[in-house]
């Protein structure tokens, strides 16, 4: 049996709900029960590794309290390298990864997003709606599959803004 060529402990604290690989192959994006994303990247090299970072999403502030809900699914999109991210609170939000920004989120399905998958052109994106027992055995949803068409001003980054200091004077 070969040896992986890297083993690496999880940088997020709970269980992990979904591994992808970037697009460019580069590192990869993990996601837990604890409402997190983290990016990793695959260069173990100090250069490599300070690159690497972790957000929190999938939140609901309610009386005064973050409401934290599994991150279930992560998704690239083939052509913009950005992705999208879907949690047991119902939603799909796309995000840049580079820009480190949450770009569109997607009106709330009646039950968790259990996965998600853009076709391969970018231009559909299926979304799995189903309860995924976060709450025990309850009455839910039927579960369903979506299939949504994905516009670019949803899923494109958009350009960096230069910060006034490098603006030049008029």
């Amino acid at each position: 049996m070969s040896q992986p060529e890297q083993r690496r402990e999880s940088s997020l604290k709970y269980q992990t709900r979904c591994v992808r690989c970037y697009p460019n192959g580069t590192g990869y994006a993990l996601s837990s029960v604890e409402g997190r994303v983290a990016m990793e990247f695959f260069d173990l090299s100090e250069a490599g590794q300070s690159k690497k970072y972790a957000f929190k999403c999938h939140r609901k502030a309610d009386a005064g309290r973050d409401i934290v809900y599994p991150v279930n699914a992560i998704a690239f999109h083939p052509i913009y390298g950005t992705f999208a991210t879907g949690g047991c609170d119902g939603y799909v939000n796309v995000w840049d990864g580079n820009n480190k920004k949450r770009l569109y989120q997607y009106p709330k399905y009646a039950a968790s997003v259990a996965a998600l998958s853009f076709s391969r052109d970018g231009k559909l994106l299926a979304v799995a709606s189903s309860y995924t027992f976060e709450e025990g055995d309850r009455d839910h949803e039927p579960d369903a599959i979506f299939i949504r068409s994905v516009n670019e001003v949803e899923v494109k980054p958009k350009p960096k803004v230069l910060p006034n200091a490098a603006l030049p004077k008029v």
